[in-house]
Parts: structure tokens; sequence; C-alpha cells
């Protein structure tokens, strides 16, 4: 709880710096997630619903203001469908967005519970059924896809395609992690979205823009070029927008201008 409550702290500290005029240097904004609920501590494993009571009576309550997002791993082994009902309803209770991590390793039930519970985005989805995709459409609710993670773990690539058939806004993310993504190159993504997912170029563009935006609750403030909105620019080192999805593993970004 006190690592927690640490990470938010560090989270909120360089919002209020990058909130502040004179700070010139660097802007910086990081949407804060309560992330307690994704695995159970070693010394919970043999009282696993001791965690489950601790998280919902007294982490969340706390870290209300902190965070904005409550995110849970829904996995058989993380936490349970039902585990995850209970957190993720006190969550939304006390005022939290929500997010999931669901359907990654196996069918887990985190997909249809993200549309029951008006979810702001559900993750991964590699074993989503149709029937999922469709009850997240008409919630909402965006499907954000994490090739970094299968890159890693070595396990098949979803279908971009299949999200998009669906009609579902879709989003690129890279999950950074130590454990199943440790990459934070965002342009590494699109490269593997296109190559392994069914993305165009321009499907790719759109999810790790303005769908990204949308799976943090931000898209009426950034992910696009439009007035009234925050402008956060990337200046490109190269002649057409399509060297974006030739280059593989090379650094094009020029400049980033945040306004």
């Amino acid at each position: 709880m006190v690592t927690e409550e640490t990470c938010l702290r560090i989270i909120n500290s360089l919002n209020a710096l990058e909130a502040e005029p004179e700070d010139q240097q660097q802007r910086v904004r990081v949407v804060p997630t309560f992330l307690g609920a994704h695995s159970v501590p070693p010394e919970y494993r043999e009282k696993r619903q001791a965690y489950v009571d601790l998280v919902v009576e007294e982490m969340l309550p706390a870290f209300v203001g902190l965070a904005r997002f409550c995110d849970v791993f829904c996995e058989r082994e993380a936490f349970t469908l039902e585990e995850c009902r209970r957190i993720l309803t006190r969550a939304k209770e006390l005022g939290y967005a929500l997010k999931i991590h669901a359907e990654q390793l196996s069918p887990s039930g985190g997909a249809r519970l993200a549309a029951e519970l008006g979810a702001t985005s559900a993750d991964h989805l590699d074993f989503a059924s149709d029937e999922d995709l469709d009850a997240m459409r008409e919630a909402g609710v965006v499907a954000t896809l994490l090739p970094g993670c299968s890159y890693t773990l070595r396990t098949p690539y979803p279908s971009a395609r299949r999200l998009l058939d669906h009609g579902l806004h879709v989003a690129l993310a890279t999950d950074f992690n130590p454990g199943t993504s440790y990459c934070e190159n965002m342009q590494t993504m699109l490269d593997l979205a296109m190559s392994n997912m069914g993305m165009s170029l321009d499907e790719a563009l759109a999810a790790a823009t303005i769908n990204g935006a949308r799976a943090l609750g931000l898209h009426d403030e950034i992910g696009s070029l439009e007035v009234g909105k925050r402008c956060e620019l990337v200046l490109w080192s190269i002649r057409d927008y399509h060297e974006i999805g030739y280059h593989f593993g090379s650094n094009l970004v020029h400049s980033v201008l945040c306004v």
C-alpha cells in the first residue's frame, strides 16, 4: 500500500510541475492510475481474499483524488472475474474511471465486464469473442492493443483488423513494464501493429494518437490537431509520412512540441 501511494504521489508531483507556467524546460503530464490490483503480493498468496478486502476497503478509499483510473488484471494468474467485478464496482462508486487488462492469456470474461461497468478501455483482448467485442462497442469501451507483449511473450498477435471490423475504437500502447514489454518506443508499436496485426499506417497512427487519447478519456483535449485542443506535436525527420511505417527500429523523431 505504501509503494502504491508513493508512486501516485510522484505522478501527481510531476503533474504539478507541468502546471507551473515558468517551467518551460519539461512539460510532462502523466495520467495517474491505481495498479494495486494487477498481482497478488507474495505475502498474500495464501490469503488472497484478505488482499482483495484490503484493496476494496482501504486502498481505493485512501487514493481517491490521487488516481484517475483503477486498472485491474482479470486473468487466472491474477484476479478472478468476480474479484475484478468487486474491485471495479467499488472503484466506480468512489469516482474512479475504469480500465481492465482482459482476455490476454485465456478467455476470462474481462471484456464483457468492461462493457457491463462502462470501462474507459479494455487492454490485450487476445481471446475476446465476437460477442465480447460487440458488447464493448455498444458500451463505448476503447480496445487497446499491446503488441510489445506478444513480441516479448512470443504469443500470437491479436488481430486489429477483427476489432476494427467490429466497429471498435482501437488504441495502441507499449504496456511498458519490466515483465512482459520492456519497450517504451511507440514507433516500434506502430511497426508491430502493421506487420503483425493487420493495421494500415493510417489506422496505426490514429490508434497511437486520437484513440490513445480516447483510451485515457482525454480525446476532447488532445490526440488531434483541432482548434481548442492542447498542442502536443511530434516533428519527424522524414520527407513523407509513410516513412514512419517503413523504418523499423530507428528513431525518426526530430522533436516534440507541447504547448
